[in-house]
């Protein structure tokens, strides 16, 4: 009888255990992390997808506490900010956790995106993911610059002032579009209530494209780092890739705990410490250091509207890699003249980066 209410009980737990794995949810989380194939050779630049999925939500649930306590008033903003750092229960650790976390997500994304370009993971059958990923790079920056401006400090402020005029070079209705975004004729108190809107709303939009990036991308599965198409070389994502991952998290966590506790204000401009005061200009406005390479463009053309399509183009023309129609399934690690192009790419969004630092107007 022991023996057989045993097998009964086994029996039971099998049905139940089947029941619950059939709900939808529950296999397509089962498929996601569990069944999905994965090349075998991938190295951990191929944690770098899930990294980023971290560092956004990460990003969204800071965000929504600190929601609760920011004010998006020109009078108010700042000493939000400061009543959150000084006064809210662990607010200091919300704050700098978002803050630093949106620097971790750019590095984590730039990576992810040279990693890309190097193993060719933007051609055919992967287009699709591809220019979803292009999509996301873009909303995301839009995101961060609109955050940027929220603390109301002087180079939030002026960094504002500076970045929106650059829509009044488009012919014809560039200053009306200004005016609309200004919601008056100078960044205000309108401005601020706009962004603060606006910077609410986009993560959301941009976890609705990161799930539509994953669903096209497990539709196509994952590039090989040799570039080729070996389905007999697929393994399972569990366990060996998803070791990989938690080791990658863990690197990651370390890193980012370390800036967030030790040396917080390392990757801010001492600047936006200072409130925001419309009648005293910075002696060098700069943006946060993840947009400088795009704010070298600007500076490095002297006429405005070809400086804003530079700015743009540079983005945008992520889409043509997918149009260049090169071989299928073909990494570029065995193109040696590829790599010339590739390290001179790199050492040009070093160099764009690092501009400021050397550049003295």
């Amino acid at each position: 009888m022991g023996l057989q209410g045993n097998l009964d009980s086994f029996q039971l737990y099998n049905i139940g255990a089947t029941r619950i794995t059939a709900l939808p949810l529950v296999s397509l989380f089962i498929n996601f992390l569990k069944n999905y194939p994965v090349p075998s050779n991938i190295t951990y630049f191929w944690n770098l997808g899930i990294l980023s999925l971290v560092c956004l939500l990460l990003q969204i649930i800071t965000g929504i506490f600190l929601a609760m306590h920011y004010v998006s008033d020109v009078q108010l903003a700042f000493d939000s900010v400061e009543h959150i750092m000084r006064d809210v229960n662990l607010g200091w650790l919300l704050r700098y956790s978002h803050a630093n976390g949106a620097s971790f997500f750019f590095i984590v994304v730039y990576l992810h995106v040279f990693r890309g370009i190097f193993y060719s993971s933007f051609t055919y059958p992967r287009v699709l993911v591809w220019w979803v990923g292009v999509l996301i790079l873009f909303f995301m920056i839009l995101t961060a610059f609109i955050g940027y401006v929220l603390p109301w400090g002087q180079m939030s402020f002026w960094g504002a002032t500076v970045i929106t005029n650059l829509v009044s070079a488009v012919p014809f209705v560039g200053v009306d579009i200004v005016i609309w975004l200004w919601g008056g004729y100078a960044v205000s108190n309108a401005t601020l209530n706009r962004f603060f809107s606006l910077h609410f709303v986009l993560p959301f939009l941009l976890f609705l494209l990161v799930v539509i990036h994953f669903f096209f991308l497990h539709r196509v599965g994952s590039s090989s780092a040799l570039g080729l198409l070996v389905i007999w070389d697929n393994v399972f994502m569990y366990p060996y890739h998803i070791i990989k991952d938690l080791y990658g998290l863990m690197l990651f966590s370390f890193f980012l705990g370390y800036i967030v506790f030790f040396d917080p204000n390392l990757l801010s401009h001492p600047d936006n410490w200072i409130q925001a005061n419309p009648i005293v200009t910075p002696a060098h406005i700069v943006p946060e250091w993840y947009f400088l390479p795009f704010y070298a463009i600007l500076r490095s053309i002297p006429y405005k509207l070809l400086g804003v399509l530079a700015l743009v183009g540079s983005i945008f023309v992520l889409f043509r890699f997918s149009l260049s129609g090169l071989p299928l399934y073909r990494s570029f690690a065995f193109r040696p003249l590829f790599r010339i192009w590739f390290s001179t790419f790199l050492s040009n969004c070093f160099l764009f980066t690092t501009f400021d630092f050397f550049y003295f107007p």
